[in-house]
């Protein structure tokens, strides 16, 4: 997973922190832009790519943090490096098991049945 903190902008105040990267296992980007609430505890404002496939061009994620951050001109071009960096990247069992979960609702691999 990559992950890439990028400056806020003087527009967004309210923001604390603002993070694109890329998740290998989920094969998606993700943004997050986060704010700090009255009891000091982060609260996302925006919080997506958390399912497979869900923001698939770096340019996704980047167009929901634009609004708070100055967008380094290159950041398009780091994320999409990011995931070409994972292409021979494989699954290991945990994350197969986090997948089947996640996405299926199966615990455990379907075992064939008896006899057959």
């Amino acid at each position: 997973m990559s992950r890439r903190e990028v400056p806020i902008n003087k527009r967004s105040p309210h923001i604390s922190r603002v993070v694109v990267g890329y998740d290998r296992p989920l094969g998606t980007f993700f943004a997050q832009a986060i704010t700090i609430d009255a009891d000091g505890e982060e609260d996302c404002v925006i919080w997506q790519g958390t399912y497979p496939g869900e923001l698939p061009t770096p340019r996704s994620a980047i167009a929901l943090i634009e609004d708070y951050c100055d967008v380094p001109e290159d950041l398009a071009r780091q994320l999409e490096t990011d995931r070409l960096a994972t292409l021979a990247q494989a699954d290991g069992p945990n994350q197969q098991a986090a997948k089947r979960a996640l996405i299926i609702g199966e615990a455990e691999p379907p075992r064939p049945k008896p006899g057959r």
